[in-house]
C-alpha cells in the first residue's frame, strides 16, 4: 500500500487523473473516507480533511476554514489562527529547558527535577498564549503538532479543555514563526492510500 499527499488545490486534477489511468472509477463516500475503485480494480482511500464530509469532496477540501494551530516542544511553542492558508494572528516563544545529563546518583535526580520544572514553566507559558489566541476564537478546527507529550501537557490546562485537535498531526522540529507560517500546507493537504 502506498501513501501520497496531495495539495487541496490539486485534488480535482488528481481525481481526474486516477479515473483516466484506471479506466474510470466508482466512488463510495462516508463522513471520513472517500473510496475510489478503478475499473481495473485498483483502489484509493481519501481521508476527508476536517471531517465529516459536507457535500462534494473537492468543494469540501477547498472551503476556507478558520483553523487554530498549537505547536509545542520542550523548548518552545507556536500558536496561531489561520484563515485558509493565511496566518492572521500568532505568537511564538521559547524557553530554556536543560538537556539530559550523564551524571549519576543525586546529580542526575537533581537535573531531572530541574528539567521537569523548566518544562512545566514552558508549558504554562504556551497554555497562557493558547488561551489568549484560541480559547474564545471562532474556529472550525484545531490542529496540533510537535512533541505529543508537550502538547498534552499544554492542553491539560482546564481553560483549554474544550479544544480537541483533529487529524493530521503536524510534524515540526522547532516551532518558530517561519515554521508556523508554513504548516498550512500540512493541515490543508489531502492524504490518500493507494492499492496496489
Amino acid at each position: 500500500m502506498r501513501r501520497v499527499t496531495v495539495a487541496g488545490e490539486r485534488l480535482e486534477r488528481w481525481l481526474a487523473g486516477f479515473a483516466e489511468q484506471h479506466g474510470g472509477a466508482s466512488t463510495t463516500t462516508s463522513p471520513e473516507i472517500v473510496e475510489l475503485v478503478g475499473a481495473d480494480g485498483d483502489r484509493a482511500w481519501i481521508e476527508v480533511p476536517f471531517p465529516p464530509l459536507a457535500g462534494d469532496l473537492v468543494e469540501h477540501v477547498r472551503r476556507e476554514r478558520r483553523v487554530g494551530v498549537l505547536l509545542v516542544r520542550r523548548g518552545g511553542y507556536g500558536v496561531g489562527v489561520f484563515h485558509g492558508a493565511r496566518l492572521v494572528t500568532s505568537k511564538v516563544g521559547s524557553s530554556y529547558v536543560q538537556g539530559t545529563t550523564k551524571a549519576g546518583g543525586w546529580s542526575q535526580q537533581r537535573y531531572a527535577r530541574r528539567r521537569a520544572n523548566q518544562a512545566s514553566a514552558a508549558f504554562g507559558d504556551a497554555a497562557d498564549v493558547a488561551v489568549r489566541l484560541l480559547a474564545d476564537a471562532d474556529l472550525d478546527a484545531v490542529v496540533a503538532g510537535g512533541d505529543r507529550e508537550a502538547v498534552r501537557a499544554v492542553l491539560a490546562d482546564k481553560r483549554l479543555a474544550h479544544l480537541e485537535p483533529t487529524v493530521p498531526w503536524l510534524e515540526v522540529k522547532d516551532p518558530k514563526l517561519r515554521v508556523l507560517e508554513a504548516v498550512a500546507d500540512q493541515f490543508r493537504a489531502v492524504r490518500i492510500r493507494l492499492e496496489p
